[in-house]
């Protein structure tokens, strides 16, 4: 008996150490799903209602009650397979489409606060005042083709949309218990602003930094 604890005891070990040098990948393919339905809402103001949660349901992390009460080697072999039960599906995120969570009440109350701020900023849009980034922000590009009366007004929007920007790309990687992937999700957000946010004559930096018209 105690060679076959010792043995299940390395077993274990062995699996959780592999667990732990799994990389996990950024799912590119959730991020930008999620950056579209975010920019669709800001757009379109979709009843003022913040994106949907797309995170899957979570299990219990319970064991079964025979194994609650069988003998130590069940209970250790449980608990590795729901250590690889949590570990693998996001070390395969990238290649599987996983899901990218922006639901919680801070992505909600900044989305709605983009959403609130959108009406103004798209004139200036429109007229070439204001321009989309390589990072995913806004920024003026000739204030001298908004009417005077408008110029402090621009500034404020754009300081304002920008600390949101910010703010919410912080947050969905923060939501998703992943804060390094901060920048990529950002990346993504600047291409789908571009690509899928900016209408026929908006402005938007191209990779050198040089303003383009769509």
């Amino acid at each position: 008996m105690r060679t076959l604890l010792r043995l299940n005891l390395s077993l274990v070990t062995l699996l959780i150490s592999a667990c732990v040098t799994i990389n996990v990948y950024f799912p590119a393919g959730a991020a930008e799903k999620a950056a579209d339905e975010i920019i669709d809402s800001v757009i379109k103001g979709a009843g003022k209602t913040a994106p949907r949660s797309s995170a899957p349901a979570t299990r219990p992390n319970t064991p079964p009650s025979s194994m609650r009460q069988a003998p130590d080697t069940h209970w250790l072999l449980w608990l590795a397979g729901r250590t690889l039960y949590a570990l693998v599906p996001a070390a395969h995120a990238q290649g599987v489409d996983a899901n990218m969570d922006v639901s919680s009440p801070e992505i909600r109350a900044i989305t709605a606060s983009m959403q609130q701020r959108f009406g103004q900023l798209e004139r200036f849009f429109d007229a070439g005042v204001i321009g989309l980034t390589t990072t995913g922000l806004i920024e003026i590009r000739d204030a001298n083709a908004a009417a005077l009366p408008d110029r402090a007004l621009v500034r404020r929007l754009v300081a304002d949309d920008n600390n949101d920007r910010n703010a919410l790309y912080e947050a969905i990687a923060r939501a998703n218990d992943r804060p390094e992937w901060e920048e990529d999700i950002r990346r993504i957000f600047a291409q789908r602003w571009i690509e899928r946010g900016a209408k026929p004559g908006w402005y938007y930096q191209d990779g050198d930094g040089n303003w383009q018209q769509r």
